[in-house]
């Protein structure tokens, strides 16, 4: 059976506006925004969050969007392999100076804790992305998925589906295979998950 053109048009449209709204700085704002949620003073404590998201999110894709202006990068999703570890040695940084705001300001441990997630999975795609294109949305997703069931109980466990939404968006959309879609969703949803969940008992504890 033929797949109508028009129902190609729908599955890429489909794919391409999972793919810009769960794309990873939106997805880590949100669950740094609500990684307070986790100690006593929220939503008093938001503005921790916000600020922790700048640092993590929002002057990483601000320098990601100059590069791509320069010709720098190709796009904003930082399609070829070969310049996606750079560009994640440079979140890496803004990260970096963010924890030493964050620390300096007295931010919430659970903030903190969030961040350090962010680090550990940040760390892993730079080191792999020279050799293999794990998908960063699934990985982020996934992540946000897992710690939003963890953080605030079995109600949230529909935001689960939107893994294999994200990742079958990233796989019709040829950005990846449907094996770097898997591993990104294990390594957000099983080691970045686990990394915030220790840090958080730990730190909180």
């Amino acid at each position: 059976m033929t797949v109508s053109s028009g129902s190609i048009r729908v599955r890429n449209r489909t794919a391409s506006w999972l793919t810009e709204v769960f794309q990873p700085p939106v997805v880590v704002s949100i669950q740094l925004l609500i990684s307070p949620l986790a100690e006593d003073g929220f939503p008093g404590s938001i503005g921790y969050g916000a600020l922790a998201a700048l640092f993590v999110c929002v002057l990483p894709l601000l320098v990601l969007l100059v590069l791509v202006r320069l010709g720098k990068v190709t796009d904003h999703h930082v399609s070829d392999r070969k310049q996606r570890a750079p560009v994640l040695l440079m979140a890496l940084g803004c990260i970096a100076v963010g924890l030493l705001v964050l620390r300096a300001v007295d931010a919430p441990l659970s903030v903190i804790a969030m961040v350090l997630a962010v680090v550990g999975g940040v760390a892993v795609l730079a080191a792999v992305s020279p050799f293999w294109k794990m998908s960063g949305h699934a990985a982020a997703v996934s992540c946000a998925a897992v710690v939003s069931v963890l953080m605030l109980g079995a109600a949230w466990a529909p935001a689960l589906l939107l893994i294999p939404a994200v990742s079958w968006s990233r796989v019709v959309l040829r950005a990846h295979s449907l094996a770097q879609v898997v591993a990104g969703s294990l390594f957000g949803g099983v080691v970045m998950a686990g990394i915030w969940w220790l840090l958080q008992g730990w730190l909180l504890g």
